[in-house]
């Protein structure tokens, strides 16, 4: 009898780490698999009581539909790939984007699959997978550049997409923006505003198309306001350590900045640290602007001037964007941009 029991319960606990499937639902509610299948695609001929018992039994068993069957009856997968960034993520950046995104798809029958990727490494690479496997209904995708080889691509392939960034090519695409001139320009007059003329600036790569949007918002600002920039030779691609190091030795010169304009969150700590190990404190030898993410800044140095980019939201215009291009409205319908938010006490 004891092994009669042990036996039960072993094929109770197997039974339990398999995946939950209609036959499953239809077995604990009592229905057939047809009328669960039908009750969990909110069929009009199932009654409303039915349904929500269905699902009420779906949600406790954690079902999910088999991507694969899926594929076959409709020949989608409801997956959108999201290429993103693993460089540096320090600040919540690449966090804050895969919130937004999920906010939209726990709505549809959507997942998001991150595929994480290194800037260092060939970014054709996981676009061209995704498209020769057919593993995703829809793509987003982040570091854009002015003629992007993946939006050709994407687009010559006809896979609905969305970018992070804007491309300067002919191509239109959906996409969703920061306005990075916007955000430079406004930085150069804030430090302006407190007395700083002689201005740094922590510049992306020259490679990605924001590059352009900052140093145009940033040289207009000197002119507009009368400062002049010290040339900060490092990019906010490089490695933190070496971020810190060549602000430490710029800032131990005898051609120091007196402000600083920094385009990414991340990097705007090593500046920091650059600063204090040249002796030099934020406030006082000069001021510091930068963008963040998140709200974290302020808590390492609350003299760091921020000005806040909505990632989150970011996210949720790309997977609307993305869902409504797999629907077929036109891509020149799907482009936004959002602006600096700076806090009451910078303005």
């Amino acid at each position: 009898m004891e092994s009669k029991g042990n036996f039960e319960k072993a094929a109770s606990v197997q039974a339990a780490r398999e995946r939950p499937t209609l036959k499953t639902i239809a077995f604990m509610t009592g229905l057939g698999v047809t009328t669960v299948s039908r009750a969990l695609k909110d069929a009009p001929d199932i009654g409303a009581e039915t349904k929500e018992r269905v699902r009420m039994v779906a949600r406790q068993l954690g079902y999910q539909p088999n991507r694969a069957g899926v594929r076959l009856r409709t020949g989608k997968t409801n997956v959108i790939a999201l290429v993103l960034s693993i460089d540096e993520e320090i600040m919540g950046f690449s966090s804050q984007m895969v919130f937004g995104i999920s906010e939209v798809l726990s709505g549809t029958p959507y997942h998001i699959v991150v595929t994480p990727h290194s800037h260092s490494k060939d970014p054709m690479l996981p676009v061209r997978y995704i498209l020769e496997t057919g593993s995703a209904d829809g793509v987003i995708i982040s570091r854009i550049e002015p003629d992007d080889p993946r939006v050709r691509l994407l687009t010559e392939r006809g896979m609905p997409f969305a970018t992070h960034g804007r491309t300067d090519a002919g191509l239109t695409h959906p996409f969703h923006d920061f306005d990075n001139e916007a955000f430079a320009h406004q930085a150069v007059e804030k430090l302006v505003q407190r007395g700083r003329r002689r201005i740094a600036l922590l510049q992306p790569p020259s490679k990605l198309t924001y590059y352009a949007h900052i140093r145009i918002g940033f040289q207009t600002g000197l002119h507009e306001y009368g400062a002049e920039e010290v040339p900060l030779r490092i990019n906010t691609d490089a490695p933190l350590a070496d971020i810190r190091d060549v602000v430490e030795v710029m800032m131990r010169s005898a051609n120091a900045p007196d402000g600083i304009v920094c385009s990414a969150g991340s990097a705007a700590i090593a500046v920091n640290a650059g600063i204090e190990a040249a002796g030099k404190a934020l406030g006082r030898d000069l001021d510091m602007v930068s963008k963040q993410s998140v709200p974290i800044l302020n808590w390492i140095r609350p003299e760091i001037i921020t000005a806040q980019e909505d990632v989150r939201q970011a996210g949720r215009e790309m997977a609307k964007a993305v869902i409504a291009r797999i629907d077929g409205v036109e891509p020149e319908l799907l482009q936004s941009i959002s602006q600096p938010v700076w806090p009451e006490s910078s303005r």
